[in-house]
């Protein structure tokens, strides 16, 4: 007999404890506080400069300015559900299961698509690492860690999974991906940062192409913020031969045939993960329901799958609902 996975969850759902409109405020503050930021050293640069020092991409403020998404993913995430619902929220960064393909992807592809970009741009083989040790890698990666990959309890933590309750995956990866590009244009306008080196209209392509592919990683891997976390990590990795511009093609290709891979999903809001916080697992006995992984990650709505029946596990009050799954009585277990 096939094993039913089945969970045991609070009747609240996420869509009322996070509306859709909460993706107003994440951009607001998103948006307020880096800009925020990088526009008082483009408009006061004397007096900021004299005060903080120069800014550069290892600046406290600069730091400041890219954690801009997670803070306010946090502040969204709180208002709406409270400490226990900021915990569950986190709780995201433990699921690392997806399809074996997207690890080859991660861990292999990536390099090679920059690979690929720099043996057209004629420096593959011709540039040493811009490392002069050891000590000075281990900086630059353990830096490149605490940066990008931060930003993904926004983008793909927040962001993504409110856009998937109104449009198909492919479209809501889309729209993240103008606004992602669209989000960094003030550090392009400051010497010092990264980006100051860099063209911003391949920059702001490549944005798009990557929030594309990492839209069915992101999907795929049930709503972990892991995944897109370490993606991100991937696509600054300090280890990467320089690429620019030609890297942004490869990217645009391999966003190409990722979504014809996985168009069935892509076109269609039933592959789209909608929950942003995983619901309280209630004990056997109380007033709780229980609900199918796939009800609850996608945007179908509750009556439609949500039923009552009794309980044979013993959960902890305060688990994630995602973490739990049983066999309906009878199963025996079996598969």
């Amino acid at each position: 007999m096939k094993e039913k996975i089945m969970t045991m969850t609070s009747p609240n759902t996420d869509r009322e404890q996070i509306p859709t409109v909460s993706f107003v405020p994440f951009l607001l503050i998103t948006f307020g506080l880096a800009w925020g930021i990088l526009a008082l050293f483009i408009f006061f640069s004397e007096q900021m400069t004299r005060i903080f020092g120069a800014l550069t991409g290892e600046h406290p403020l600069f730091f400041l300015a890219v954690y801009a998404p997670a803070i306010a993913a946090f502040a969204v995430v709180l208002h709406n559900t409270g400490a226990g619902g900021l915990r569950r929220f986190l709780s995201r960064l433990l699921l690392w299961r997806c399809p074996p393909a997207w690890y080859a992807f991660l861990l292999l592809a990536i390099p090679l698509l920059f690979a690929c970009g720099s043996a057209w741009k004629g420096n593959l083989l011709g540039e040493p690492l811009p490392f002069s040790s050891f000590h000075s890698l281990l900086v630059a990666l353990v830096l490149m860690a605490i940066k990008g990959p931060v930003e993904e309890f926004g983008w793909r933590g927040l962001a993504l999974p409110l856009l998937q309750r109104k449009f198909a995956p492919f479209w809501a990866g889309l729209l993240v991906g103008i606004v992602w590009g669209f989000w960094h244009l003030p550090a392009f306008l400051l010497s010092g940062t990264p980006q100051s080196a860099w063209s911003f209209a391949p920059f702001f392509t490549g944005a798009i192409a990557l929030s594309v592919i990492v839209t069915p990683l992101f999907n795929a891997s049930h709503g972990s913020i892991l995944l897109p976390a370490l993606f991100h990590f991937q696509v600054i990795n300090p280890l990467w031969p320089d690429a620019q511009p030609y890297d942004t093609i490869a990217f645009v290709t391999a966003a190409v045939l990722v979504v014809w891979i996985n168009r069935e999903t892509m076109f269609s809001r039933e592959g789209g993960v909608t929950e942003l916080v995983p619901p309280i697992a209630r004990r056997p006995g109380s007033q709780g329901w229980h609900t199918s992984m796939a009800c609850r990650l996608t945007q179908k709505e509750p009556g439609s799958c949500l039923r009552q029946e009794q309980g044979t596990s013993t959960p902890r009050q305060d688990t994630p609902g995602w973490i739990l799954t049983r066999s309906p009585p009878g199963s025996g277990g079996r598969s």
